[in-house]
């Protein structure tokens, strides 16, 4: 969607009498060394001079084309930012409602009664819509702002970064209290590919960036994220938010018993569980004594099993527990995104989700697997288990991610290396080691202000560093114009 029709324009002639650019159509005559007959030689401006003319001979005090055109585009942004916030946030929130419901006979007392967590659902999700809708609505009112007061071709190249950062302040809106440091840090890693691809094509960053392009560097990436999150998941879970402490509660497969008593031994803490995880042993029919000199975890994460024997049952179970976390990803694109291509191709489109479905379970299964199967070879080599060792046996695991599709492996190395960072940053925090003065209260407002100041100027300037998927989406929402000789009727006029 383009700003309006007079840009279109603008490329082939220097006319802004639509726009109201650079004063208004008298001082672009000055600024273009046109006649003042132009507007009788222009059919834009005589379209514009006939539309000014019906207006006023019907006594009408009508807003300009251009304005009404920029006021559209400021409520349509707002609409569609508001409608992809609240359509994410509702349908996690649907689909964690449905879980309640279908474990509420199992399920012991909540801390909340289901009418509280449909309420919490609703507020949640209306929040997230005010939230982007806000973001987009702001950004295109600062963008006009700017455009209409400095000229739009004189701002070009630095509006775009004002109204990104003047918009992410509007995260505030999911709640004073709410801290999203990980969506901020992921942003910002977003933000940092964007710039490292604009660094690539530059001829005078383009050598230090050349390191970037490595062809495996997002595997290397997820070994380092790995690294930092599973270890942290042993030693330090608090680290996490609770939904994701949850998640890798759930897929990891361990009881907490369990991990509490590989902490102890990592750490050199005298053992307190290992009574508790006999027992759980024999709840599962397992009769397990525990050495309290042990060096290795192999007895605690495993029992009865040997390191090799335990590989293929847990793995055939993580896959279970994999799979619905994929079947959603997959199957409602299909039937929303695709529906018209779904009834002309069906077996293509479901086929390929059910191939994205496998391909992406197969994936988190063989991760969280590897994860206990290099921790205990290193164990197994180096004869002990300490902090050091935890962070080597684990950085191994993110080399699970070539089993994904390469196109997705960037997407999910990135998030969790936003994760990584994050847990980092409160470890250090909790050791003292990060002084006081860097522990802003709203950090995560900060970092996703100046993230999305950098991907919006990137959208604006440097639009061949996004994918297509992500352009589209972006083009949908805010609605930039194209570029100056990037229109239809101006690359005509070009080619004449």
């Amino acid at each position: 969607m383009s700003l309006s029709g007079d840009r279109a324009v603008n490329c082939c002639c220097c006319c802004s009498c639509s726009s109201g650019e650079n004063g208004g159509f008298h001082d672009v005559v000055a600024d273009c060394d046109l006649p003042r007959s132009h507007d009788d030689t222009c059919t834009h401006c005589a379209r514009s001079k006939l539309s000014s003319y019906s207006s006023s001979a019907l006594g009408f005090d009508t807003i300009p084309s251009a304005d009404s055109e920029k006021l559209r585009r400021l409520v349509v942004a707002s609409a569609k930012g508001f409608s992809i916030g609240a359509g994410l946030k509702g349908g996690l929130a649907l689909f964690s409602i449905l879980a309640r419901f279908r474990r509420k006979k199992s399920r012991k007392i909540e801390a909340f009664s289901d009418k509280e967590a449909i309420s919490v659902a609703i507020k949640e999700t209306l929040r997230y819509g005010l939230f982007l809708g806000t973001f987009a609505g702001t950004f295109v009112s600062v963008d006009e702002i700017i455009g209409a007061l400095g000229g739009h071709n004189r701002t070009a190249k630095w509006r775009s970064l004002v109204a990104g950062l003047l918009a992410g302040p509007s995260m505030l809106l999911t709640g004073h209290k709410t801290r999203h440091t990980s969506l901020a840090i992921y942003i910002l890693m977003r933000a940092a590919v964007l710039a490292s691809r604009c660094g690539i094509k530059s001829k005078r960053f383009g050598k230090l960036c050349k390191p970037l392009t490595w062809k495996h560097g997002d595997i290397f990436l997820m070994c380092l994220s790995s690294s930092q999150i599973l270890s942290s998941y042993l030693l330090k879970p608090e680290s996490f938010p609770p939904s994701y402490r949850s998640f890798l509660i759930k897929h990891c497969g361990k009881d907490i018993v369990l991990l509490q008593g590989v902490k102890e031994l990592a750490t050199g803490l005298p053992f307190t569980k290992l009574e508790a995880i006999e027992k759980f042993y024999k709840t599962k029919g397992v009769d397990v004594k525990l050495d309290p000199n042990m060096k290795i975890p192999c007895s605690i994460l495993h029992g009865g099993q040997s390191c090799v024997g335990q590989v293929v049952p847990y793995f055939i179970e993580a896959y279970k527990r994999s799979l619905p976390v994929y079947l959603p990803i997959y199957l409602i694109p299909a039937l929303i995104v695709h529906r018209q291509g779904l009834l002309k191709r069906p077996f293509t489109i479901l086929g390929k989700s059910i191939i994205g479905t496998a391909r992406s379970t197969l994936f988190l299964s063989t991760y969280t697997t590897s994860a206990w199967m290099w921790t205990c070879l290193v164990n197994r080599i180096t004869g002990k288990l300490n902090v050091p060792i935890v962070a080597m046996g684990t950085f191994p695991t993110g080399l699970a991610l070539a089993v994904e599709k390469k196109s997705r492996r960037i997407e999910i190395a990135l998030y969790c290396l936003a994760r990584a960072i994050e847990s980092f940053f409160i470890c250090v925090a909790d050791a003292g080691y990060l002084p006081v003065s860097m522990n802003l209260k709203r950090g995560d407002v900060v970092i996703f202000s100046f993230s999305t100041a950098i991907i919006m100027h990137c959208y604006a300037q440097e639009r061949e560093v996004f994918r297509s998927k992500y352009l589209n989406v972006l083009d949908w929402v805010f609605g930039m114009p194209p570029p100056q000789c990037e229109t239809p009727r101006c690359k005509n006029r070009l080619a004449a």
